[in-house]
């Protein structure tokens, strides 16, 4: 299996931007152009961005659908992107807008069957599943929604279970206890993830803070990293990141 580097940009109000396991209460601005950085990830030699809509859950829906076309045509980047992802009719527009992966988190886990249904419609590499999760006191792996304030009935390997059975190609995990810590990346969990679902490749978020997190990352069995905060505070480049 490939191993990907994901460059990610999360924007807010027109900046990049990072939040402090995801609360908007801790929030630490990068740049207000979002273009120049995702330019420079590129020029790196970065083939994808991860790009999150951080005022899509405000607004009500996707708001970065013109700016992720114009890295696309512009830069040459392949764009994963997500955020505000409510519907079928959501995901249906992001794609046949021409993005290149839809991130689908909150829905994928309230409604897998109609998630299930565009991975078969629309091939599974054109979605990914995004499972935010954090450990319970019993070890469970429980999945957060709603701004992580909620809890899903299902967890995660329930989850992945049912995904696996209906093609699930790219599923991305934060764990979101390191989520913007700097804290190191779960390998333990995402080897579990790689272990039991082969065919699944795992995009390991949250915490990447060393080149070693990639190294480990990828020696049990990730399909790639998303890397956000190391690189904004130029903890490594993006070039030393694909040389891992």
């Amino acid at each position: 299996m490939n191993f990907t580097i994901y460059p990610a940009i999360d924007i807010r109000e027109g900046r990049v931007v990072r939040l402090l396991q995801g609360d908007y209460a801790h929030e630490t601005t990068y740049s207000d152009n979002p273009l120049e950085v995702a330019k420079n990830y590129r020029e790196a030699g970065a083939e994808w961005l991860h790009l999150v809509d951080l005022d899509a859950a405000k607004v009500g829906t996707y708001t970065l659908r013109e700016m992720a076309g114009f890295m696309q045509k512009t830069f040459g980047l392949k764009i994963q992107s997500g955020g505000g992802i409510r519907s079928r009719e959501d995901i249906d527009s992001l794609v046949n807008a021409g993005m290149d992966r839809v991130v689908v988190g909150t829905l994928a886990i309230r409604e897998p069957e109609l998630v299930a249904d565009c991975i078969k419609q629309y091939g599974a590499d054109r979605i990914t599943v995004a499972l935010d999760t954090r450990q319970d006191d019993n070890g469970v792996w429980q999945l957060p929604v709603k701004g992580w304030t909620e809890t899903s009935e299902k967890n995660l390997f329930e989850m992945l279970d049912f995904y696996r059975a209906c093609g699930l190609q790219h599923l991305l995990c934060t764990d979101i206890a390191r989520d913007g810590m700097l804290s190191g990346l779960n390998n333990d969990l995402y080897g579990e993830i790689a272990k039991r679902y082969p065919d699944i490749a795992v995009q390991a978020s949250g915490g990447v803070k060393t080149l070693q997190d990639i190294r480990d990352a990828r020696a049990v069995g990730a399909g790639g990293a998303i890397l956000g905060r190391a690189l904004l505070e130029g903890r490594f480049t993006v070039q030393e990141a694909l040389a891992c």
